[in-house]
């Protein structure tokens, strides 16, 4: 991990935050930190899923967009980082249906403007098979 400490870690990686609680984000697991890249094993509640035991795809929108916060956080300092951000555009691409237990995602900066960012966000299965690709561009705080 890298210089975050838990004071700095995303509010929905912590109890309280409607999206994060959703997808019981307090129960993922920290792969990697560092600037400009994130990446997190997570897991399938059981009500996220759809009738063929598979993540329901309009829930996907939400761990891409957590993801995406999450990866951009990483581009400020403990001193400087940012109070908010906006999402102004989100693109997912589906390859295969995401299946539980568990699955990985991973975020990671494409390119970083004056006030935007954009970021990809990639869903794999333990096998390091590809089943999501997002790409989300993120309206930088002042």
């Amino acid at each position: 991990m890298s210089n975050f400490d838990e004071l700095t870690r995303p509010v929905f990686f912590q109890p309280g935050h409607n999206a994060g609680d959703l997808v019981e984000s307090t129960q993922w697991k920290i792969l990697r930190e560092d600037r400009g890249k994130v990446e997190v094993e997570a897991h399938l509640p059981s009500h996220l899923l759809n009738p063929r035991g598979q993540l329901f795809g309009g829930f996907t929108g939400t761990y891409v967009d957590m993801i995406s916060i999450y990866t951009m956080r990483t581009l400020y300092s403990q001193e400087n980082r940012f109070k908010w951000s906006a999402t102004v555009n989100m693109r997912i691409d589906y390859f295969a249906p995401v299946l539980g237990p568990n699955f990985h995602l991973t975020g990671e900066l494409i390119k970083e403007g004056r006030s935007t960012c954009l970021i990809s966000t990639l869903f794999c299965d333990s096998d390091g098979n590809k089943l999501v690709y997002a790409l989300t561009t993120l309206r930088k705080s002042d």
